[in-house]
């Protein structure tokens, strides 16, 4: 592999006889001729090349791709620095572009495997992430919906974000759905730990100090409705649910020994189930 970096051939040239390559000023008249060279890092495909081929493969070299994993559930904050870590970006200069280009604190991009070609900048990576994501969102709703509009689309994604984080797996998601729209159509508040699970306290568990400390539109417990935002990423089962709740009249629900949840009507039955 080879990094080259960004700028033009010259520059790429004194990159390379800073690095002890044997190359000079006049060789950038027959890579010109060859091509251009990408930045970031390169594939040369063999250890010891000819002249000729070093400077044909430093045109033609595909850049080295690394994957960059978002799973389902995990919030911007972290997925940030894990991008920061495997691909050697600031993640001050990731949120910064994060914050230049998302429409949402959360949520927008999709939780997917991406190709990503080491090398590039904290500000390309995103508007890429971004863009494709947005466009993915665009598309999904057509097809679900028949139409995109913006903020209805991200409300549910907001609402598939609280069901992704509660539900054990996806069979209750269309009952975790039913319960948030019950309660919202009753306007009681969610209470629901997930929303608290935002940002930075992704992988912190929820404690009653939290519930009465925590201020923020997030905290479901203190403030009706459903949050600002997304709270992280989610699955297209998720979004599923969020657009077709179950048809029950469940207000409640709680986790049982097997791992996954209880479902309920009334708040009698509730704390039957929690004893």
């Amino acid at each position: 592999m080879l990094y080259l970096p960004k700028g033009g051939v010259f520059d790429i040239i004194a990159h390379l006889e800073k690095s002890n390559f044997e190359i000079s000023r006049i060789d950038a008249l027959f890579i010109r001729l060859l091509g251009y060279p990408q930045s970031g890092w390169i594939d040369m495909g063999f250890p010891v090349l000819s002249r000729g081929d070093f400077f044909y493969r430093l045109t033609k070299a595909k850049a080295v791709i690394q994957q960059a994993m978002l799973i389902p559930g995990e919030t911007f904050y972290f997925f940030a620095r894990t991008l920061a870590t495997d691909f050697s970006l600031d993640v001050a200069a990731i949120e910064e572009a994060y914050n230049k280009y998302a429409p949402y604190t959360d949520g927008v991009i999709f939780a997917d495997t991406y190709n990503i070609p080491l090398g590039i900048s904290a500000e390309n990576l995103m508007r890429y992430l971004i863009s494709s994501s947005m466009e993915r969102h665009k598309a999904l709703s057509n097809k679900i919906l028949g139409q995109y509009d913006e903020a209805q689309w991200f409300k549910y994604i907001t609402i598939a974000s609280i069901i992704q984080k509660e539900a054990a797996n996806a069979y209750e998601m269309p009952l975790i759905s039913a319960v948030i729209y019950n309660r919202l159509r009753k306007k009681m508040p969610l209470q629901m730990d997930g929303s608290l699970n935002y940002g930075k306290y992704s992988h912190t568990a929820v404690t009653s100090a939290r519930i009465r400390n925590d201020s923020t539109p997030y905290n479901t417990y203190r403030f009706k409705g459903i949050p600002p935002n997304p709270i992280g990423s989610v699955s297209f089962d998720a979004i599923k649910a969020a657009i077709s709740p179950a048809d029950v009249d469940y207000l409640f629900f709680v986790k049982n020994p097997q791992g996954t949840h209880t479902f309920s009507k009334d708040y009698q039955e509730h704390l039957k189930n929690i004893r």
